[in-house]
């Protein structure tokens, strides 16, 4: 079996432990802005990262056709002009090297890696009561204790691994697409089965196919898609952009998923069945992921809207694959409705189910049974041989990366315990009983899941950045949100999200990927806009629901 795995860098000698005023997990987009944040104010600040590199996913996810859905021009950092207009992507959905190239490019600039520590793997983190720190630990058993702790681990960076009984046996090679190798993989002329048809697995669905011998594609769940439209971005294109920036920076944090667009095209009871079609036509067309967060809100709420809409985007992919009953079946979704499950973007990927040499093999009448040294074998007794298997199985999405670290709060209590009961935080910036943890990307936020990734985790890591210097310049040494707060908070997540057709499908967004994870949306789903005014609200007075002594 293949993954990738970063050896752990040997602990040093220590006779006390180093102690830091903030100490970051991951240096991904969250993690290099929370560290060149803290270091602004002045604070002893180091970021401890699994990977040998900066860039979080846009390291760990360099699988064949990794590449961002959001555009180029809002997946970007907002705190400076100058940076913003001197990398030039080179189209609008640029490439997993591009990306890590970009955030490279961004720590380099920052001179942010000399305050990183790489190779290495955060294993445990103990609040102690009496000194009001945390004892972190690392995997190579390096010790360290820090005032803050700040988790910026990623929403989607705990890979689903071991799914199926017998995959250590394959005599082949099983690549985990979230642990892609950093070496070339060949899969030239080789019999390939792809477990999983997300929008990771469609990535390499399509990428892969005009060089594998034969490829069998195992479909449990059909998506609706978008295909993309990726243009090459020119000098004078990004300079148009860049004479935007002050406009778009305002404008993503305000709307509904923290894009530059916004559900703008009015009522869908006000319009016409022609003028719905002519909306739905116009951003199917952008080639974005508009159709599904700029057109039509009422999708997500009245299920006659969503089953309209729905059948637009059916109707679409009945026409691309030629209208082939068999292969209609197989992937074009019929029990939930469109926008309810992360929307893929696309390229040519129905296309490839029209090649000879490619099957799709239904998980929903034949599932997955285990793994045998041959290949894979499903419940109908069939052994599907093949040469290598990739399996693009998804995330632990949200909690999952905070729940594989032994994180204990108050009187010893255990987050991953109360997870596996329970997922609740405080607007996704901190649990109560766990004083001075923050967290970014973590559940009940909208960056969980429904946001523009960056748009989202800057505004988290503004906020706590803000909220720590509050505490200091008012002499308080420790925080923690209330559990008051924190149940109201619950609550209006709760309420928000149960008003909304999500809830009733199941996905990685309600944890149904993950056995035996509480079911709860992940993400806010109340708006970014809307998430952004509550948290400025707070903070405008004086951060109430977050107790500081």
């Amino acid at each position: 079996m293949s993954t990738q795995h970063t050896p752990q860098n040997p602990a040093p000698q220590q006779a006390q432990p180093e102690h830091l005023d903030a100490l970051v997990i991951g240096a991904g987009v969250a993690g290099l802005y929370q560290l060149h944040r803290l270091r602004e104010m002045g604070l002893k600040v180091r970021a401890y990262e699994t990977g040998s590199g900066v860039g979080g996913t846009w390291y760990w996810n360099r699988y064949p056709g990794a590449r961002f859905d959001s555009q180029a021009e809002i997946y970007q950092y907002w705190f400076s002009e100058e940076l913003y207009k001197s990398w030039q992507p080179s189209e609008r959905f640029p490439a997993q090297p591009e990306t890590e190239r970009w955030l490279n490019y961004v720590a380099d600039k920052l001179d942010l890696k000399k305050d990183i520590q790489f190779g290495t793997r955060i294993a445990s983190a103990h609040f102690d009561e009496a000194e009001d720190l945390w004892r972190i630990t690392t995997a190579a058993g390096e010790t360290v204790t820090a005032q803050y702790l700040l988790a910026c681990c990623g929403m989607l960076s705990a890979p689903i691994v071991d799914r199926f009984p017998g995959q250590s046996s394959f005599k082949g090679e099983v690549l985990i697409t979230g642990l892609w190798p950093k070496e070339p993989v060949d899969l030239q002329g080789k019999r390939v089965a792809v477990v999983g048809t997300g929008a990771t697995g469609i990535q390499v669905i399509q990428t892969i196919a005009p060089e594998v011998g034969s490829m069998k594609i195992f479909v449990r769940t059909p998506q609706y898609i978008i295909p993309m439209q990726n243009p090459k971005y020119s000098e004078q294109d990004w300079q148009k952009w860049g004479e935007r920036f002050h406009e778009t920076k305002q404008r993503v944090r305000s709307t509904f998923a923290g894009f530059d667009y916004d559900f703008d095209a009015g009522p869908w009871d006000e319009k016409t069945p022609e003028e719905r079609t002519a909306i739905l036509e116009r951003n199917w067309n952008d080639g974005s992921l508009a159709l599904w967060l700029a057109s039509f809100p009422e999708m997500f709420f009245d299920e006659a809207v969503s089953e309209e809409v729905s059948e637009f985007v059916r109707a679409k992919m009945r026409d691309r694959l030629q209208h082939r009953a068999d292969l209609c079946e197989l992937l074009i979704p019929q029990d939930y409705g469109f926008g309810t499950h992360r929307v893929p973007l696309e390229n040519k990927y129905l296309e490839v189910y029209l090649q000879p040499n490619v099957e799709g093999v239904d998980c929903r009448k034949a599932p997955i049974e285990r793994i045998v040294p041959e290949g894979i074998q499903t419940a109908d007794g069939t052994v599907h041989e093949v040469d290598v298997i990739i399996l693009a199985l998804g995330f632990d999405a949200g909690s999952g990366a905070l729940s594989r670290i032994d994180i204990r709060g108050r009187g010893g209590r255990s987050l991953k315990e109360q997870w596996s009961q329970e997922i609740r935080t405080s607007m996704g910036l901190q649990v109560h009983g766990y004083p001075n943890l923050f967290t970014t990307g973590a559940p009940l936020a909208p960056s969980a899941a429904l946001c523009n990734m960056t748009t989202c985790l800057q505004q988290q890591v503004d906020w706590i950045t803000d909220c720590i210097a509050y505490a200091r310049q008012n002499g308080k040494q420790v925080i923690e949100a209330t559990q008051d707060f924190e149940d109201a908070w619950v609550q209006h997540h709760d309420e928000t999200a149960a008003a909304t057709l999500v809830v009733k499908t199941d996905s990685w967004y309600m944890g149904s990927n993950v056995e035996g994870k509480p079911r709860r949306l992940i993400s806010y789903i109340g708006g970014v806009g809307n998430y952004n005014r509550q948290c400025d609200e707070l903070a405008s007075q004086g951060y109430p629901g977050f107790a500081m002594r």
